[in-house]
């Protein structure tokens, strides 16, 4: 009965605000934002990478979440492109790197925190820019020997009005739309059974209106 009732409280946590990373417990963390599309929600997607204490790391793709282990020299790799991206002269907290759409989101948490959104393509980022994109490519693309499935416990649930092509489903989930609405909201991934996560979206029908809903699945240690 207690676990139930956990459950159901769990459920209906309004999602607040955090002042600071998503993920505290991060060495290093990685976002990757595709352009927008139809049907899509680039920010639902979990994050692309990343890297806690001892070498444990998490990967995201489009709403499927990984977790593996890094060994010491592996690590040591990481943290000599992390190092040149930290000694680039005049390095801001935005950047270009090239054409394209696409946005990089780096968190770096050892010695002085640093946060870059990147843009563009890194193929071709300029000479200055080079360790940086280096590291996103490496990240962005990461595959491990270690990694395994992760299914994840919890998902945040957002929505807005909007109309997708195809069919629509009805609101089931515990957290009343009109919240969700106007906060994000924490859900159990038991709530979610059967809906699509991460990024892409699914179709809701209320009334007369139309809805866009996306889940994102969260890794272990990241806040809402």
């Amino acid at each position: 009965m207690w676990r139930t009732l956990a459950l159901l409280t769990l459920a209906l946590l309004p999602v607040t605000a955090a002042s600071s990373a998503r993920h505290p417990e991060a060495e290093l963390a990685l976002d990757v934002l595709e352009p927008p599309r139809p049907g899509r929600v680039p920010e639902a997607a979990p994050s692309r990478f990343v890297l806690q204490d001892g070498g444990r790391v998490f990967v995201g793709g489009t709403s499927r979440i990984a977790a593996g282990r890094l060994e010491k020299l592996e690590l040591k790799d990481i943290e000599k492109l992390v190092a040149l991206v930290r000694k680039l002269p005049g390095l801001g907290s935005s950047v270009t790197l090239g054409p394209g759409d696409t946005q990089y989101r780096l968190w770096l948490r050892r010695g002085r925190g640093v946060e870059i959104v990147a843009k563009g393509d890194p193929a071709a980022a300029p000479q200055a820019l080079r360790p940086l994109a280096q590291l996103l490519e490496r990240l962005s693309a990461f595959n491990h020997a270690s990694l395994v499935p992760l299914p994840p416990t919890q998902l945040v649930v957002s929505a807005r009005e909007e109309r997708l092509d195809g069919g629509c489903r009805q609101w089931t989930l515990p957290a009343p739309l009109a919240d969700v609405l106007v906060e994000p909201r924490l859900i159990t991934a038991d709530a979610a059974r059967g809906w699509p996560t991460g990024a892409v979206a699914a179709s809701v029908c209320a009334g007369d209106k139309r809805y866009s809903v996306a889940l994102r699945p969260l890794m272990p240690g990241e806040r809402p």
